[in-house]
């Protein structure tokens, strides 16, 4: 009988929490009141492992790393429902799966995140997308501090962050790469500061009022190009689909779009020795 990992005190075995599961059509069902973050973790492995490919998480209270340890070779795909309040890093390091979040979330969403798609119907904390690398990110309503913070992309990855209202201070801070789209939805001006600081990759675009003096010194306001609202048309329509908001979608697109670059790919380069 294996135990989930022996050298942790007070984790059950494997058949105990599998009574807490319950199977249909190449879906589990989880019961996560009682269980400790890495319980339900572990849990949901053993669930896609014995065929499921399908996860809904009920009655979830801040267990932490949700979706994190979902490896498998050869890959698959898992589409996860979370019903209540997860913890933080939901979808860290995620490698292609799906995740959809009934309620609001805490900080660190889509910690190194490579590849899939998170959805959070509600807010998010701080650093959302810290060091995303791939896959998209979409947030209903508003986000903490330092989102997007050290995002970066490689060749065909290209991370995205969607946020539906506003953010806190540091949105974009030290960027690399990606793309961010903050919406303004029912926001009369943005009060966030110090927007884009260090950034030296990417692109940012905010609907609604920005001053120039809230933004970093690392970054510019620069002409917005067709590719770009090619690009917002995209995730404008699956942000309507996915939050019931369609038919909003020119009422959006129709509001003021500031496009922000960095305006060097070495900010700071003065400060080293090389």
């Amino acid at each position: 009988m294996r135990l989930i990992d022996p050298y942790i005190e007070g984790v059950r075995k494997v058949d105990e929490l599998m009574r807490l599961v319950n199977f249909y059509d190449e879906t589990a069902e989880i019961d996560a009141k009682d269980l400790k973050h890495k319980e339900l973790n572990d849990l949901m492995k053993e669930c896609v492992l014995s065929g499921a490919k399908r996860l809904v998480l009920r009655n979830v209270c801040g267990q932490r790393y949700i979706g994190s340890r979902l490896f498998f070779n050869p890959p698959k795909k898992v589409e996860i429902e979370i019903y209540g309040t997860p913890g933080n890093d939901l979808g860290a390091f995620l490698a292609g799966h799906k995740i959809v979040v009934y309620g609001n979330a805490q900080d660190g969403v889509g910690n190194t995140m490579d590849d899939g798609e998170i959805i959070v119907h509600g807010r998010a904390g701080d650093v959302v997308a810290m060091c995303m690398r791939g896959g998209r990110v979409f947030i209903r309503d508003y986000v903490g501090y330092r989102c997007a913070i050290h995002m970066k992309g490689y060749k065909d990855k290209v991370p995205v962050l969607v946020i539906g209202q506003t953010a806190q201070d540091f949105l974009g801070e030290y960027m690399a790469g990606g793309k961010v789209v903050l919406l303004g939805l029912g926001v009369e001006r943005h009060r966030c500061y110090y927007i884009g600081t260090g950034m030296h990759g990417g692109v940012m675009f905010i609907r609604g009022t920005v001053e120039e003096h809230q933004l970093g010194k690392e970054v510019g306001i620069v002409e917005m190009e067709e590719e770009d609202w090619k690009f917002l048309e995209e995730v404008v329509k699956d942000y309507c689909r996915y939050f019931g908001m369609e038919g909003k979608e020119e009422e959006i697109l129709g509001g003021k779009f500031l496009k922000l670059v960095p305006v060097s790919k070495r900010p700071y380069g003065r400060v080293y020795s090389y």
